[in-house]
Formats: structure tokens, C-alpha cells, sequence
């Protein structure tokens, strides 16, 4: 037997090191083949799983309004099983409302469901989602606080739903049925805003969104439902939204009001323009697209404007320094280079402020500025210029969006109204008229820019300019520009708003087509439509002063013209002698009176003006009533019965035509009507009395002035037919179908009349009176 020592059978140290290392590095080499292997093996998989995914995704977002809807019918009816058990924060009634079905097929107006009292609601909105949403736009624009005793138990909310568009294009074909949003109205409003007439500001409906997170449980594309807010505004949304416009919308954004003049689309010469990228003052090029901004100045330092002492420097690149802008101004000069737009208008650098040549030439060609912009950023948050525009930057705005989950779904209140925006503390500055309907492209974000689409929780909206034949009258468009402008107009030079105003009117006329606008308007307002633009009141807070023209020495502009007067005014309807705080609506004119109206012009020539009728829709056979109303004078007058006084002719401004007067007594209401608050009146409510009767009879009412004694008694004329009741007497004179008068208070002086004030009057009232047939010299 052979043995073998250890020795023999283990190799020398130096070979043994040798394989040591060798295996070392085949391990190492093994090992990074193997992590390699693994490596791609891993990157394969990402790869081909999100090919899959986002092929799912390609074909959800394709192919989703496509859906069959009893499909999708299915689906939802088993995701809303699934979490109906868990989603309990719902009161009893919402409960039994399938927020599903609603978004998915809707409810027709005619089939309104019933909520609660928004008394309930509010109480409920601690333990229920959907009556919390609710609860959380009331509190914040009911402003319940100045009303903590209201009684809101006679407010009843019912639910319906509202289409809120489809989208149009290669990506999305016409669906088989419109996304819907919610919608809350609210009835017995009128009797809360007869009780407290403050509150006539609040809106009596509010619209509850889908939010985009949930829109493909409906098969259908975010783009149509609520957005995020984020802390700034997404620039290239914004742009989606210019080019969505401009590509989809045409004629109906495209410089809407002036489609069809054949007037050039250029800008003046004499326009200038704040070039973004040299930073200088240079004349408006031909065709070039600008943005225009809107914004309040407030009481900011002057040393931004441009003057005559700095237009040179200027106009030289590099002349604007930003260091001395209020941020408005330096936040509109970054927005528009984030929108790759080179050329902006604001009116205190494109305008020489001290130069009254250039001023009333630049103002007078609003229409055009606002008319030809590209876009328009309105500053609808701000009370100066020094405020920031909210979203441009970082840490300038904090979202103030509600969102609560409903039976898994996620929604959230509406954003306010575009014209409830437009109530910014000073009314969107003078020529804000404008700016509303001018741009090609409308809609908002937080920062207000105009754009295609709503920033709020719809994105389809459209310009809502007027057109010709629209329903809506170029009298109640101004009406609501007129309000919201008015009051920054206390403090501005007559020769200024004459100019503004004239900017706004050129604008109008175009947009209705009403025709050479020095024909149309007078002092801003619309001669085509008299028997409405005379019904405008003061507001009851500001004292009433008159204005005169500058240049016509002590010549006052005319009483029967808001313009004529400082401080606020605005277009209300007869609500307004319910109670003295704004009502809601404009005035109702449905029959009119006057049959020939004329007017002095500026060379003091009088033309007869071409106003339109409004006619009376009669019973068939006629009521007793309709049988004994009143009957107006008519036809045209002579030549002879437009001379007052052939020794002194007729100031430019004069208003003429035919109509009744009489005489009534006047009675200061007392102060539960007419002191809602601490706040000093300028104007009140009066009783007017018959002075046929003993006692005498509550006939009427009106709005008349506080700031001298009034006389007991004056003379009114009427103007125009309308309909309302709580105005008078109604146990003594009855009521029937739309038995009220129109009337203006009048002061008289060497034949030339003045406007005191308003009123309403029951015609039986005013038959008895014996009125007498005028014709009425009006300045």
C-alpha cells in the first residue's frame, strides 16, 4: 500500500496563488455578465410595459367618447357598488341622489330635483360632502356675516344639470352626449332681497364641476372638466388656449367688431407701443400683434408715466427702466415675453400723460387699441397698480379652490363669473368697456388674460360678442359697463371722460351696427334706444353734483345724461323702489310713450332721432283695464313747436318731444327703506301722493335727491310702460297685469326742464291726475 503525504499532494505556494487570482477574475467576469444580462433584461420589461400603458392610455384618450354607453353605464354602476359603502359623509337627502347617473346623462330643467332649504344646507355642512360645497360658496359670496339674523329658510335649492360643451377636432369627434355640470338654483331670492336689500349682490344659482382626475371614468377628455389651481399660471395652457381659438373659432374671435366695415386692420400711426425685448417706446408697426393690458392706477406715484420731459429717452432702447414700475406693469412686461409676444400696450407709457394733445387723440381711439390687440390682460384683482397680476410669479396668488369627494367622485365649485369680475373695486378703470368684448380671444385666468377658454372649471367657452339681431340690446350691454366704470369716474376731468366715453361708443356702434355713432350716442348714451337709457339712477351714496364742459364756460352737460353727473350710477330694474340698495336686472320697459324724439345737435342744429318703438301686446277681447289705459299724444312735431324762445336758441344737448305731465306730492319714506346702513345718503325713497284725494293716496314711487329740502310736491312727465307691484297702494288703486308708468321728476326754469329724479306711477292714478299735453325742452 502506497501511502501519499500531504505534501505530495498540495501544489507549491506560488501555483496556488497563481489560480487564486484566476478564479478571482473568472468570478468577477461572470458576475458582470450576469448584471449586464440582468440590467437589459430589466430594461426590456420597463420598456415593453410602458408601451402597453401607454397604449392604454393612447386608446382611452382616442377612442373614450366613443364608448358604448351602456358600457360605461355598467362600469360606473360597479365602481359606484364598490365605494358607496365607505363614502357615508352624506346627509339624507343627497344620499339618494346617484351623482353618477347625473353626470353621465343629466337632469333636465323641467325635471328639477329638490335639495333642502339652504338654511338646512348650511347646517348640514358639517356632516355632509355635497351640502358643504354648497355651504362654501354661499358663505364666501353671500357675505352672511353683514347678515347674521337673515332668515334663509324660505330659500329653497334644487338641483339640475347643464351642458358644458364637447370639444371639437381630430382627437375628440363629436360625442353622443355633452359633458354636464351641476347646477343649484335657488328660489325665493326675491323676497330675501326685499327683506335685506343689501343683499342683492348675491348670486341666485352657483354650477358644481366634475374635476379632470375623474372625466375618464365617463369616457371622456379632461380638457372639459375642473382644473387643479396651481400657485402660477400655466403659460403653456394658455397658449393651448390662443391657438384652440384661433384655429376652431374664426370669424366668430376674430376682431368681432369689425368683420365687415372694410376699414384697414391696422393701427395708427400715432399708437404707440412698449417694445418688451429692446425695452424702448416704438409707433405701432403694421399687422403686429400686441397685447393690451387692463388695470386700475389707484393711488400710486406718478413717476412711471410717460411724460413730455422723459418720451425722448424712451423712445431710445433700453429707455424703460422697470426699476421704477409698479409691478402690474413689470408683470405684464414678463407676460407677454412668456408668451413669445414682443409688443404691449399700457396707456400710462404709450400715452404723454401731460400732454392734452396726445391724451384726448390716443383715448379717442380706444376701440382701436383694444379692438386690434391681440390678446388683453385685465388686472380684475387689482386696486392699484402697484398690486402684483396674481399667478405671474411665484408666491403672488394662493388658490382658493374647494373641492370635496361624492360618492367617490371629485368636485368643486365653479370660479365667479366673468362679469362678476368685472366688479374690481374702481370698475375695470374708464375704458373698460372695452375690453370685455374687444380681443379676438375671451375667457380668463386667476391673472384674468384674456384667452379661448375658461381657467376656471370650464374650457370651452366662447367670445360672447353682440352681433346683429342679438337678443341682447346695446343698451343693456352698456348698462352693465356703465355701473362697473362710473364710479372711478368721480374723480376724473370732464374733457377725459368725454373722450373715454367716445372711445366706447365708436365701439358699440360698429359692434351693433348701429350706425355713425356721432348720430347714435350723446354724452355716452344711446339715442337709438331713449325709452331704456333714460331709466338710469344715482347711486344712493354719492352726492349729486353736475359737470360743464371746460370750453363752453358754466354750460353744464345735460341733466337727462349719467354722464352729466359725478359719482356712481347704473341701470337697476324697478326692484329699486323696493328697497334703496341696488337691485338685480335692468330696467322693463313694455310699452313706449313718446312717438317723435329730438335733439339739438353740436352745430345747434335740432334732428329728429330715430328711436325705436317698443309696442304693448293686448288681451284678445281687451280687459276693462286695457280699455281705459292711457293714451299718449302722438305724432310729429311741427317745425314751430321746436322753438322755445326765438331770441335764444337751443343749447347743444337739448332733448325735445311730446308727451303728459301733472303735479303730485312728495313724502320722504321713512328710515327702515331708506338708511340700510351707517353710510350717509345722497338719495332717497319718496311716497308719491295723489293731491286729488283727501286723504291723500300713496300712488307711486321715487327716487329723488336728499342733499337740499325738498319741495312737497313736483311735476313729473311720463315716459314709458312697465310692470311691478309693492309701489303704491294696491288695496286702493288694484292691481293688474303691468299698471305702471315710467315717470321722471322734473324742475322747471324759463321753459327749459331739468332731471330731478325717477319714479313709477299707477296709471289709474295718473289718469286721474288730468296730466296735461307737453312738449318737453329737457337739458
Amino acid at each position: 500500500m502506497t501511502f501519499y503525504s500531504a505534501t505530495q499532494s498540495v501544489p507549491p505556494f506560488g501555483v496556488l496563488d497563481t489560480l487564486s487570482q484566476a478564479s478571482a477574475h473568472v468570478l468577477a467576469f461572470v458576475g458582470i455578465i450576469g448584471g449586464v444580462a440582468l440590467g437589459v433584461l430589466v430594461i426590456w420589461l420597463l420598456v415593453i410595459l410602458t408601451c402597453k400603458l401607454n397604449a392604454t392610455s393612447d386608446r382611452t384618450s382616442e377612442s373614450a367618447p366613443l364608448l358604448n354607453p351602456d358600457q360605461i353605464r355598467a362600469e360606473l354602476q360597479r365602481d359606484h357598488t364598490a365605494t358607496s359603502d365607505s363614502d357615508v359623509l352624506l346627509c339624507s337627502v343627497c344620499e339618494k341622489l346617484d351623482f353618477y347617473q347625473v353626470f353621465l346623462d343629466g337632469i333636465p330643467e323641467t325635471e328639477e330635483i329638490p335639495l333642502d332649504s339652504l338654511s338646512s344646507i348650511l347646517q348640514k355642512s358639517y356632516q355632509c360632502n355635497f351640502c358643504r360645497l354648497i355651504s362654501f360658496h354661499v358663505r364666501r359670496t353671500w357675505m352672511l356675516d353683514k347678515f347674521p339674523d337673515a332668515d334663509l329658510s324660505g330659500i329653497q335649492c334644487r338641483l339640475l344639470s347643464m351642458p358644458c360643451g364637447c370639444l371639437r377636432g381630430p382627437f375628440y369627434p363629436p360625442p353622443k352626449s355633452r359633458c354636464h355640470r351641476l347646477h343649484v338654483n335657488m328660489e325665493g331670492l326675491v323676497d330675501f332681497w326685499e327683506r335685506y336689500p343689501a343683499s342683492r349682490a348675491t348670486a341666485g344659482s352657483l354650477s358644481i364641476y366634475l374635476m379632470q382626475e375623474d372625466a375618464f371614468k365617463f369616457g371622456r377628455p379632461a380638457d372639459l372638466h375642473g382644473r387643479r389651481m396651481k400657485n402660477t399660471v400655466d403659460i403653456d395652457l394658455v397658449k393651448k388656449w390662443i391657438k384652440l381659438c384661433q384655429e376652431n373659432h374664426g370669424d366668430e374671435c376674430h376682431n368681432v367688431w369689425r368683420m365687415d366695415d372694410g376699414e384697414g386692420k391696422n393701427l395708427p400711426e400715432y399708437v404707440r407701443l412698449v417694445d418688451v425685448v429692446s425695452m424702448a417706446l416704438v409707433p405701432a408697426l403694421s399687422g403686429c400683434r400686441y397685447v393690451a393690458l387692463s388695470y386700475v392706477w389707484g393711488a400710486v406715484s406718478t413717476e412711471y408715466r410717460t411724460t413730455t420731459d422723459n418720451i425722448a429717452e424712451r423712445s431710445t432702447p433700453g429707455g424703460l427702466d422697470t426699476a421704477t414700475f409698479p409691478e402690474t406693469i413689470t408683470d405684464s412686461i414678463l407676460f407677454a415675453r412668456q408668451l413669445g409676444l414682443r409688443y404691449l400696450w399700457i396707456d400710462a407709457l404709450c400715452i404723454i400723460q401731460d400732454c392734452p394733445r396726445d391724451k384726448i387723440t390716443q383715448i379717442q381711439s380706444m376701440d382701436l387699441v383694444y379692438g386690434l390687440s391681440y390678446l388683453t390682460i385685465m388686472a380684475a384683482g387689482g386696486v392699484s397698480a402697484r398690486d402684483p397680476l396674481p399667478g405671474c410669479r411665484p408666491r403672488t396668488r394662493t388658490p382658493k379652490q374647494h373641492t370635496e369627494v361624492v360618492q367617490g367622485l371629485h368636485l368643486c365649485v365653479g370660479l365667479q363669473d366673468f362679469r362678476r369680475l368685472l366688479l374690481c373695486p374702481y370698475g375695470i378703470r374708464v375704458v373698460g368697456p372695452i375690453k370685455r368684448v374687444h380681443s379676438p380671444a375671451d375667457g380668463y385666468t386667476s391673472l384674468s388674460s384674456k384667452s379661448t377658454l375658461s381657467a376656471g372649471a370650464t374650457s370651452s367657452a366662447k367670445t360672447s360678442s353682440p352681433k346683429a339681431g342679438a337678443t341682447n340690446s346695446p343698451t343693456a350691454f352698456f348698462g352693465i359697463r356703465v355701473e362697473n366704470t362710473s364710479l372711478r369716474w368721480t374723480t376724473l376731468g370732464v374733457t377725459y371722460i368725454i373722450n373715454a366715453i367716445t372711445g366706447v361708443t365708436n365701439a358699440l356702434a360698429i359692434g351693433f351696427r348701429l350706425g355713425d355713432p356721432t348720430r347714435v350716442f350723446h354724452c355716452g348714451m344711446i339715442l337709438t334706444d331713449l325709452h331704456r337709457a333714460l331709466l338710469w339712477q344715482h347711486n344712493p351714496y354719492t352726492p349729486r353734483a353736475r359737470r360743464s364742459l371746460p370750453d363752453r364756460g358754466s354750460l353744464p352737460l345735460p341733466s337727462w345724461a349719467w354722464a352729466a353727473w359725478r359719482g356712481a350710477v347704473d341701470y337697476t330694474s324697478e326692484h329699486r323702489y323696493l328697497g334703496l340698495v341696488n337691485g338685480s336686472g335692468e330696467p322693463s320697459v313694455v310699452e313706449t310713450f313718446v312717438d317723435s324724439w329730438y335733439i339739438v345737435d353740436h352745430s345747434g342744429t335740432t334732428v329728429q332721432l330715430d328711436v325705436r318703438r317698443v309696442s304693448r301686446i293686448l288681451s284678445l277681447p281687451m280687459t276693462e283695464e286695457e280699455k281705459s289705459a292711457y293714451s299718449p299724444p302722438s305724432g310729429i312735431l311741427d317745425p314751430s313747436e321746436l322753438i322755445l324762445d326765438i331770441h335764444r336758441p337751443l343749447a347743444p344737448g337739448t332733448l325735445i318731444f311730446r308727451t303728459t305731465s301733472s303735479h303730485f306730492n312728495i313724502a320722504i319714506r321713512g328710515s327702515k327703506e331708506n338708511d340700510e346702513s351707517s353710510v350717509c345718503l345722497h338719495h332717497g325713497l319718496f311716497d308719491i301722493l295723489s293731491t286729488t284725494s283727501s286723504p291723500p293716496i300713496w300712488v307711486g314711487t321715487a327716487v329723488l335727491p336728499l342733499d337740499s329740502t325738498p319741495p312737497p310736491s313736483l311735476e313729473f312727465i311720463v315716459l314709458s310702460r312697465t310692470g311691478t307691484r309693492r309701489v303704491y297702494d294696491e288695496q286702493t288703486l288694484g292691481y293688474y297685469h303691468e299698471c305702471v308708468l315710467h315717470v321722471m321728476a322734473i324742475s322747471q326754469s324759463e321753459g327749459l326742464m331739468q332731471r330731478v329724479g325717477l319714479g313709477v306711477i299707477h296709471e289709474v292714478a295718473w289718469n286721474a291726475s288730468r296730466p296735461e299735453e307737453k312738449v318737453v325742452f329737457l337739458r
